[in-house]
């Protein structure tokens, strides 16, 4: 019952040091065949969904811990701000601790938009109109 009572909480620092990982891992040395595909810009459409989910659940996870006392804006805004920040950590990380990785404003910038896309997911399934509640 325990882990119920928490599973938006668990899935957030699960997708949290799933996304660290994969940013910070080297992928080099694994010599990965991508069968010659080719998809323009997809590590910045990597980042925009890492960061979407990153938002949505933190936002779940936010609700979860608070039981809804705060203020949906209010919470989303610090959730918003806490994923913008979470991205620009890791770029840096990956800027001062990986050799074959490097820091791109690109990033931040894909990172950024994800996380505003996951807050605008919450703020429209949490809105007046649709039946999710906020509050508990």
């Amino acid at each position: 019952m325990v882990l119920k009572a928490y599973r938006y909480t668990l899935l957030f620092i699960s997708w949290a040091v799933f996304i660290t990982m994969l940013s910070l891992f080297s992928f080099s040395t694994l010599h990965l065949d991508t069968g010659g595909i080719d998809i323009p810009y997809a590590d910045k459409i990597t980042h925009f969904v890492f960061y979407t989910g990153f938002a949505f659940l933190g936002s779940l996870c936010f609700r979860e811990r608070t039981k809804g006392n705060i203020p949906l804006g209010k919470a989303t805004i610090m959730v918003l701000v806490t994923a913008i920040s979470y991205g620009i950590i890791i770029e840096v990380l990956q800027y001062m601790f990986t050799t074959d990785r490097m820091a791109e404003i690109g990033d931040v910038l894909a990172n950024s938009l994800g996380a505003l896309t996951g807050i605008g997911l919450i703020r429209w399934l949490f809105s007046k109109e649709k039946p999710l509640k906020w509050k508990f």
